[in-house]
């Protein structure tokens, strides 16, 4: 009964997060890790992939993939969440070191919310 609804709530915030991508895209460019080129690409991809996992998100029958999908990207965007602490960039109304520092610490429990919500974790019927 509560997983539909957190899955539910995940994909309200995967939405806003994937359109703010598109209004900040500047913002969001800013904490891409200098060595990765074409940073206004790779934000408004990551965004669209972010509206994308909101849909999968709230289609039971694509949960349990999203899951998978979702919990990948969420790794693979950790360094730069990890940059954007590291060099103190602020992100909107997060500025402060340990807010910085608290993002990139609520990733790993949010993967696990994910993979439990969206039941990627059960063994198929």
């Amino acid at each position: 009964m509560f997983r539909p609804i957190i899955c539910w709530l995940l994909a309200l915030f995967f939405l806003l997060a994937g359109l703010a991508h598109f209004t900040a895209t500047d913002s969001f460019a800013a904490i891409v890790p200098p060595p990765l080129p074409f940073k206004h690409q790779i934000v408004q991809l990551t965004g669209a992939m972010e509206l994308v996992f909101a849909i999968g998100l709230i289609i039971p029958r694509w949960r349990r993939l999203t899951g998978w999908l979702l919990s990948a990207y969420l790794l693979a965007v950790l360094p730069a969440n990890i940059f954007m602490a590291l060099e103190g960039m602020p992100l909107g109304s997060m500025q402060s070191p340990a807010a910085l520092w608290f993002r990139v610490f609520l990733q790993l429990p949010l993967i696990a919310l994910i993979l439990w919500a969206c039941g990627s974790l059960q063994r198929s019927s």
